[in-house]
């Protein structure tokens, strides 16, 4: 069994490239009324360091809210690890979370994926000679949600340039087209954004299919792609719901099917219109 020491939290430095955001919102504030009341019941994992200190592992969150606490000391279990290790544990600890976004999944996805590469190509060959070692992605699958396919499309997140990944962390890009818009070059990405803030429309699923075909035949250009984007999308339509208690005494009584209703409003709106179009050419 591990032993749990008190640290001093200021002395514990952050994971390099940690890829899970830090928020001040009310679930923090919660976090540190707790640890003001009862303290930090988990311990957190932290790696010493050769220059001296702490680098955390697992337990970000709860360090903040210690220091936001204004407590001096925080329970955790020292532990020796080599790189990818740590990784690969910092992933765990946090990917399981409720609230996750798409950037911090794709991120994490990636680095434990390169983790777990680094340690295959350390570990006893003999594995790959018999036919054993299974892809990483799928390693990955074993302890996630996700399936593998779905969580190469989450690390093709990563190609995306921050400005188009912000949007897809607040929902305003639909997961789907954001990985294909990642086959996007960074230079057509800027361009694409440009379009999007000008227009304030975000690219469909066909859109974004189309625009990674354009740009995997060197035919995606900065006007062809501001000629997609103010096409207007099926959702963007202007659609009329018509009641049809309001016009069923003026109804034909063989008018039955949506289309035949349809066809008779249609017909006397077209009627109407050439009676007005008439009487301003009498004038």
């Amino acid at each position: 069994m591990e032993t749990v020491v008190i640290l001093n939290p200021y002395e514990i430095t952050n994971y390099p490239n940690h890829p899970f955001k830090i928020e001040d919102n009310e679930e923090m504030d919660k976090m540190v009324e707790s640890i003001k009341r009862i303290g930090v019941k988990e311990p957190i994992l932290v790696r010493p360091k050769p220059d001296g200190g702490y680098e955390m592992v697992a337990g970000h969150r709860r360090n903040y809210a210690t220091k936001k606490a204004g407590l001096n000391g925080i329970p955790a279990i020292v532990r020796e690890m080599t790189d990818e290790e740590a990784t690969i544990i910092m992933v765990d600890s946090n990917i399981q979370r409720e609230k996750i976004l798409p950037s911090e999944k794709a991120f994490a996805y990636k680095m434990k994926m390169e983790a777990l590469k680094r340690q295959g190509k350390r570990n006893d060959l003999t594995l790959s000679q018999v036919g054993t070692k299974s892809r990483t992605d799928e390693e990955i699958a074993k302890n996630s949600d996700d399936s593998a396919r779905q969580i190469q499309r989450y690390i093709r997140l990563t190609k995306l340039i921050k400005e188009l990944l912000d949007m897809v962390d607040i929902g305003k890009i639909a997961f789907n087209p954001a990985v294909e818009l990642s086959y996007l070059s960074q230079e057509e990405q800027y361009a694409l954004y440009d379009c999007i803030i000008r227009y304030q429309a975000t690219p469909s699923q066909v859109q974004a299919i189309f625009l990674k075909k354009l740009s995997q035949e060197n035919k995606l250009t900065a006007s062809k792609i501001e000629e997609v984007m103010q096409e207007e999308k099926p959702n963007q339509q202007l659609k009329y719901e018509i009641n049809y208690n309001r016009f069923a005494k003026y109804l034909p009584k063989n008018a039955i099917t949506k289309k035949e209703i349809e066809d008779f409003l249609f017909k006397c709106v077209e009627e109407h219109y050439k009676r007005i179009k008439q009487r301003e050419m009498t004038r």
